[in-house]
């Protein structure tokens, strides 16, 4: 069995958002699983979080990765424990980590919402999972926004003509 089976097999999203919460790490909930909280059931094996991209917030975020177990590493060789140093964050972008709890996909930003962190995180969605855990969910629209910047290949059809049906019933009430 290899690292993301363990992943999958251990999602617990309800963990991840709490350690990050508890840490005070400032993050959007972005991706399937917001779609999937939010709107439709739809099958996703990881978390995918927006983190605000600023020193004390990866410290933050640091500290919470390795709480939850967390590991990465650029090849499979050099794969092990989140480092203490939250230095190591300023590597890439986007970072696909395995925890205790299921795949977590870190990114420091978000094709077609570049810079707008700010903006996005004022328009966010404060939301719940069924068991009570909060967290700031990316709008329905900056989540459009996010789906159209894709190439058209990685664009996920279902989620755009829902967000779009979404979008315009708000717009008519």
């Amino acid at each position: 069995m290899n690292r993301l089976s363990n992943s999958i097999d251990a999602m617990n999203v309800d963990q991840i958002l709490h350690t990050l919460s508890e840490g005070r790490v400032d993050v959007l909930l972005i991706g399937g699983m917001n779609f999937l909280l939010r709107h439709l059931p739809e099958i996703t094996f990881d978390v995918d979080i927006w983190v605000r991209d600023d020193p004390k917030n990866l410290e933050r975020l640091n500290d919470a990765l390795r709480i939850l177990g967390g590991e990465w590493g650029q090849t499979e060789t050099d794969w092990r424990a989140v480092p203490h140093d939250w230095r190591w964050l300023h590597q890439q972008g986007c970072y696909c980590l395995t925890t205790a709890h299921g795949a977590l996909d870190v990114f420091r930003e978000v094709r077609g919402l570049e810079g707008r962190y700010d903006d996005c995180k004022a328009a966010a969605i404060p939301s719940k999972t069924s068991s009570g855990v909060p967290f700031y969910a990316l709008s329905d629209e900056h989540m459009l926004a996010g789906q159209h910047a894709l190439p058209k290949s990685q664009q996920k059809l279902r989620r755009i003509e829902v967000l779009e049906t979404a979008i315009k019933r708000k717009g008519s009430l």
